[in-house]
């Protein structure tokens, strides 16, 4: 019997082997079917297909002439497919491995929407919060990613928009310590209340967050017995009231349109 059951075993194992084999579609495929099919998928929307691609060429042409740009090119398709963690690592790989590269400058910008972006849960989902109530870890991430970007290569394609996002960020930054700071007033830590709406007037002067970062001193201090000090912030507000100095835009880009002809960078780059 037991000579009967292991030749069997042998064939269904092979079987098993064969079958495998028969579902990789890109047995026989060369470097550049890899790379024109997997940005292909990418631009049909197919990410985990063009991930696979991806993969496969790394894997079999690990020093190609297509390998740097699949990998940025992989990097956008778990962007895309929001998956974050994934993202990242893939675009960090890259920045490290090639800092003199032609695309670093998509890199970090990248870099910057992945952090931009972060996966959010499903209540969020369903319920939508206010962006700048969150941990703003991500947001001074994706703010560094998109300064790197503006100060490193203020000549690429992607500082004008990186410049918009971080106002957006910096924005973003001030709404979250004023969250902060009148959560302070309604528990009664006036001190505190008054730190941190000081904070948005030294550090984030000509954003939306001023003006109620100084209603908040006014309030706080008058708490506090601050007389001078609440009056003092009473005046700053009516003057920046009357020369219109409170008022910056804070309205979030659209992802530009050459963003979706990512797989492309490298031609356009040359241009």
């Amino acid at each position: 019997m037991v000579r009967l059951i292991f030749p069997l075993f042998l064939v269904l194992l092979y079987s098993g082997c064969s079958s495998l084999e028969e579902k990789d579609d890109t047995l026989g495929w060369d470097a550049h079917t890899l790379f024109t099919q997997a940005n292909d998928k990418l631009k049909a929307g197919n990410y985990t297909k063009a991930i696979y691609y991806y993969d496969r060429l790394a894997a079999r042409y690990p020093y190609g002439d297509f390998t740097q740009q699949a990998q940025l090119n992989k990097a956008y398709a778990h962007y895309r497919a929001n998956e974050p963690a994934a993202a990242l690592a893939t675009t960090n790989d890259f920045i490290r491995f090639n800092p003199r590269h032609a695309a670093v400058a998509y890199a970090h910008y990248l870099k910057g929407l992945i952090h931009f972006t972060p996966d959010i849960g499903l209540l969020d989902r369903i319920m939508p919060t206010d962006s700048a109530q969150r941990d703003p870890g991500s947001t001074l991430e994706a703010y560094h990613d998109f300064a790197k970007v503006v100060q490193d290569f203020p000549n690429s394609r992607y500082a004008k928009d990186a410049r918009q996002r971080m106002l957006f960020l910096r924005n973003n930054l001030a709404r979250n310590e004023i969250h902060i700071a009148r959560y302070y007033l309604k528990r009664g830590a006036f001190l505190a209340a008054a730190n941190r709406a000081n904070y948005v007037v030294q550090h984030y002067a000509r954003t939306p967050s001023v003006k109620p970062a100084l209603e908040i001193m006014q309030q706080a201090y008058t708490q506090l017995g601050l007389e001078q000090l609440a009056a003092d912030a009473r005046k700053v507000l009516a003057f920046n009231q009357n020369n219109g100095s409170l008022i910056e835009s804070s309205t979030l880009p659209a992802d530009p349109s050459w963003l979706q002809s990512a797989w492309e960078y490298l031609e356009l780059d040359k241009n």
